[in-house]
């Protein structure tokens, strides 16, 4: 499953895989892939330098990236306490009475907020950029687009690819206006920050717009066949994230949720602004038919949203309150209906990928059977 940008990086697979655990992110590496680690829920440096310094040990040397999460344009001067002022009260109050209706516990006394959406603020991704770029990380990924101009020229000075993640194909050109490396093709039936865009139409319309460069196909890939599909549009690899969250080296922290995941179909996800402000496809619970019902105040822009509800996420997750418990997720829940290892995924993706490609042989007269 070898392509020229595969090749670039000295990967054995075109499989990109994007997650927020170290384990897992490592286990990809070692298993032939690329993994990206999710720098969003890191807000202190020192925590992040703690995690690279565990994957550095338990990478065998082989490459690896981060992703981190920062708007093209820099605000001046904005700290988080302004961003916190503009929550209007309404807002508020609508989340603890979502949290009342349910019988959600208070946090102890003295306990903070495990889950704060800070890595959104630009100043905070910076500052993670400081502790990265003291690492041989290879890559570095933008989930809201391409990274500020000073940021790529800082990246391409370490010998560091760029890549940012497009909806559409006038996205991509901006990428590629702005000195991107790799453009990710995230498609409508991705976990997350999505388009608006299928897969199947995205690919080929990002590859055609920013040639030669290589895209990724991103977005309701999670079998080999997937995988080959995503090539035969043109593109160098894939980017994938949801499947790995029912991983066994996975830290969910929550049973319930893992039984939620695996748990669920196809069509269990919704893309709603109830987490970050920005559409992200999630699972569907009652915490996100609340804040997409007209009846509400519904949800606020980023950065505001995700610091409204930080709070209450932590609450959720540490009582697992199962009507409201969900995360980021794509359409492809419908097939993450098992517990496997990193490697057992890969195995079974190689797999289906020359299951794929000996079909497609036969089809065209070139093999027997």
């Amino acid at each position: 499953m070898k392509t020229e940008l595969s090749r670039t990086l000295g990967i054995e697979h075109a499989i990109f895989g994007f997650t927020p655990f170290p384990a897992v992110a490592a286990a990809i590496t070692r298993a032939g892939g690329f993994g990206v680690l999710g720098a969003v829920r890191y807000t202190a440096p020192d925590d992040l330098a703690r995690d690279l310094d565990w994957m550095q040990e338990h990478t065998d040397g082989l490459p690896h990236g981060l992703d981190v999460v920062m708007p093209a344009k820099k605000v001046e001067g904005v700290t988080e306490a302004d961003v916190e002022a503009m929550i209007p009260e309404e807002h508020r109050a609508f989340v603890r009475e979502t949290l009342a209706k349910h019988g959600v516990p208070e946090l102890a006394a003295g306990e903070a907020s495990g889950w704060r959406i800070t890595g959104w603020m630009e100043q905070v991704a910076r500052s993670q950029l400081d502790v990265a770029f003291d690492y041989p990380i290879k890559l570095l990924a933008n989930a809201l687009g391409s990274p500020p101009p000073d940021v790529v020229a800082r990246a391409h000075e370490h010998g560091v690819l760029v890549a940012a993640l497009a909806g559409s194909a006038r996205h991509a050109r901006h990428h590629a206006e702005a000195g991107i490396d790799i453009v990710v093709a995230q498609g409508y039936e991705a976990g997350g920050h999505t388009g608006e865009i299928a897969s199947m139409v995205l690919t080929p319309d990002v590859v055609d717009a920013v040639a030669p460069l290589p895209v990724l196909a991103a977005g309701g890939i999670g079998s080999g066949e997937q995988i080959a599909a995503g090539l035969a549009l043109g593109a160098q690899g894939v980017w994938l994230g949801s499947l790995w969250l029912t991983t066994t080296e996975a830290e969910l922290h929550s049973r319930a949720l893992t039984e939620k995941l695996l748990a669920a179909g196809s069509g269990d996800t919704v893309r709603s602004r109830a987490l970050t402000g920005k559409p992200a496809r999630q699972l569907r619970t009652e915490w996100t038919d609340a804040w997409d019902d007209p009846a509400g105040p519904g949800p606020l822009p980023m950065p505001l949203q995700g610091l409204l509800v930080a709070e209450a996420v932590s609450r959720i997750q540490k009582y697992e309150v199962a009507p409201l418990l969900g995360t980021p997720v794509g359409q492809i829940v419908g097939r993450m209906n098992s517990e496997r290892s990193v490697q057992q995924v890969f195995d079974d993706l190689t797999r289906g990928f020359e299951r794929a490609v000996d079909r497609i042989n036969r089809i065209a007269g070139r093999s027997e059977g």
